[in-house]
């Protein structure tokens, strides 16, 4: 009988430890001609500042959104209008802040790929459509934004063509957020927009500026890449607050689990890829277009090359000391950016493919050799698995794929030196997010 036990949960560990050949097709689709050939076109536009020509067919940003908005629906058009595609504005008026020199509508374009499942379930994908100088006011001198944020933004197209080709039980928002650069105004209002409609985010990949290589830190890698995300949610209460002190949880609110999701995702299923998970919100002082989302409560996350050159960033065009400044097509990696795509693409995926993270999360094992655990159940969920760690480690190192119960306990595990999360498995494999305990039970 125990020879018949061992040999269940042998089998259920492999069935739920084995990767998926579609995330390898996923990686194999992504095309660098055709990420190259859509960081030429944003930055031919001249400039794409939130403030510039909305009525030119070939310059300024109203330019460019339309033309974004014009590869959606040809993606759209070869999967069989599989794509949901639409403006989403907000008007900002002048003095709002002091790079908002005039009124503008601040205009994302939006594709939303309906899940067969969760419809209402979202994992959102983002770039920058906008772009800037020295001056962040100037929206008239050109301001080509090859790497920032062009390359997010042809991420951004690039992933929707691939896994267009897909079904899955969740749904896929692909997005280019305008105002980035004027106060991070087109990620406030999609944020709004999605309270609004009652949409469930489960989290936001903004990227911002994927396709540069070499630092100002002399450092050239093309493996490397930085994973942001704020340890806990701005939106906790202070009842959450008191608890951490006594229970932990210090770096793991839901945007740090999702940058753990990515980490281990990409570890998987791309090992020659360096992902750097960062403890901070973003980079030192500066700020990015998950930002909004987190505000709002939802889990979000930067991705981003590790080693920038701010030579090329928030430049005007020219060559002062033997230095080349601007932000140019000479510039990006095309491979690169090819690379972060699919590591985006395969996430998104994997998050889509999978059940959605359990509500309810309790632990209990207060002064006693086992930690154990209860939580609620996950509609389609086959399975779920107990992640643990060490305290001072970044990543869920350990687990345990416990099947289809509601509470399990470790034995032998002590619950001082650990700490714990569960998450959901589908009948795919593919799993949630960890859910870090959110209740105490004795």
């Amino acid at each position: 009988m125990k020879n018949l036990l061992f040999l269940i949960y042998l089998c259920s560990f492999i069935a739920f430890s084995q990767t998926d050949q579609r995330l390898y097709d996923i990686i194999d689709a992504v095309s660098s001609e055709r990420i190259e050939r859509d960081i030429t076109t944003l930055a031919n536009f001249g400039t794409r500042h939130t403030l510039s020509d909305t009525t030119s067919t070939t310059r300024g940003i109203g330019a460019a959104r339309r033309w974004i908005k014009s590869e959606f629906e040809k993606t759209s058009a070869d999967c069989d209008k599989c794509l949901n595609v639409f403006y989403q504005k907000d008007l900002v008026e002048k003095g709002t802040n002091k790079r908002i020199v005039h009124d503008v509508y601040v205009v994302n374009v939006v594709a939303i790929q309906k899940g067969t499942k969760y419809p209402n379930r979202y994992i959102i994908m983002s770039g920058d459509i906008d772009s800037r100088i020295s001056d962040p006011t100037n929206f008239k001198d050109d301001s080509p934004g090859a790497n920032d944020n062009a390359s997010g933004m042809a991420g951004t197209i690039e992933a929707a063509r691939v896994l267009s080709k897909y079904k899955f039980e969740n749904s896929i928002i692909y997005v280019g957020l305008s105002g980035e650069e004027q106060g991070l105004f087109g990620g406030k209002g999609l944020a709004a927009y999605a309270k609004e409609k009652g949409w469930e985010i489960i989290g936001i990949l903004n990227n911002d500026m994927i396709g540069n290589i070499t630092g100002v830190d002399g450092i050239t890698s093309s493996t490397d890449f930085r994973i942001f995300s704020e340890p806990v949610p701005q939106t906790e209460t202070e009842k959450e607050r008191n608890a951490r002190r006594f229970y932990g949880g210090e770096v793991d609110g839901v945007s740090r689990q999702l940058a753990r999701y990515v980490h281990k995702t990409t570890k998987t299923y791309m090992p020659e890829m360096n992902p750097m998970m960062i403890y901070r919100l973003d980079r030192f002082g500066r700020g990015g277009h998950h930002r909004p989302f987190n505000d709002a409560g939802f889990a979000g996350i930067r991705i981003m090359e590790a080693h920038e050159n701010y030579t090329q960033q928030h430049q005007d065009i020219r060559t002062e000391n033997g230095i080349n400044y601007g932000d140019i097509l000479a510039h990006v990696n095309f491979e690169y950016a090819k690379k972060l795509t699919a590591v985006n693409a395969i996430n998104l995926a994997s998050i889509a493919w999978a059940p959605p993270a359990p509500e309810k999360v309790e632990i209990g094992g207060i002064v006693e050799p086992s930690a154990k655990f209860k939580w609620s159940k996950v509609e389609g969920a086959k399975g779920y698995k107990i992640y643990w760690r060490l305290t001072t480690s970044p990543t869920w190192d350990s687990s345990k794929y416990v099947g289809d119960v509601l509470e399990h306990t470790l034995d032998g595990i002590v619950i001082d030196n650990y700490f714990f999360g569960v998450s959901a498995i589908g009948p795919n494999g593919h799993e949630s997010p960890v859910v870090f305990p959110n209740a105490i039970f004795r």
